[in-house]
């Protein structure tokens, strides 16, 4: 874990930032590591989680939890994938499907939708090209979903990319386990 960013307490953070994740803490018990390190820069991770939550207004919840965690596996990201795999079984997905999402081979996927399957396809081949030659990956995904929802998808990879880069950069630890373990 890097030690060269100080960790911030909910009561060093500016009360805007800590009056949002206030709830959040409540409910999860701790204040994660990466709102400890990113409250170093208050008003960037507070419009950080105001557009992470304009997606998962944009977004079904299936997609969202299948693009958070298809990234978070890409870019080894496990404190984000631990995480989404704990809400995923709390909006009620199956864990098989959790388990099929996380091998990253939509092709093989027998619980996956068709709509998840392209979605998948298109997350695995922008990440793996960074957004380049992806024409078709991505033309099967807008067939399957309004024009609203090909835009927002593509932006929530991105928001979990950056997620993954603040993490691997500074080394976090997952705050929970897999719920594979």
């Amino acid at each position: 874990m890097s030690a060269t960013i100080p960790r911030l307490e909910m009561d060093q953070l500016p009360a805007d930032l800590a009056q949002y994740l206030g709830p959040r803490v409540k409910r999860l018990g701790y204040l994660g590591e990466l709102f400890k390190c990113a409250g170093n820069a208050p008003g960037v991770i507070l419009q950080f989680m105001h557009f992470t939550d304009s997606l998962k207004e944009a977004l079904p919840d299936r997609l969202t939890e299948l693009g958070a965690l298809t990234v978070a596996g890409y870019m080894q990201n496990d404190y984000e994938r631990n995480q989404h795999e704990r809400l995923s079984v709390k909006l009620g997905f199956d864990e098989a499907w959790i388990a099929e999402v996380n091998a990253l081979e939509p092709d093989e996927a027998v619980t996956l939708s068709d709509i998840e399957r392209v979605a998948q396809r298109y997350a695995l081949a922008a990440l793996h090209t960074r957004g380049l030659g992806v024409d078709d990956e991505f033309a099967a995904l807008a067939a399957q979903v309004p024009p609203s929802q090909a835009m927002a998808f593509v932006m929530l990879i991105g928001r979990y990319v950056t997620h993954a880069l603040v993490v691997n950069t500074l080394h976090l630890k997952p705050p929970v386990p897999s719920i594979f373990e």
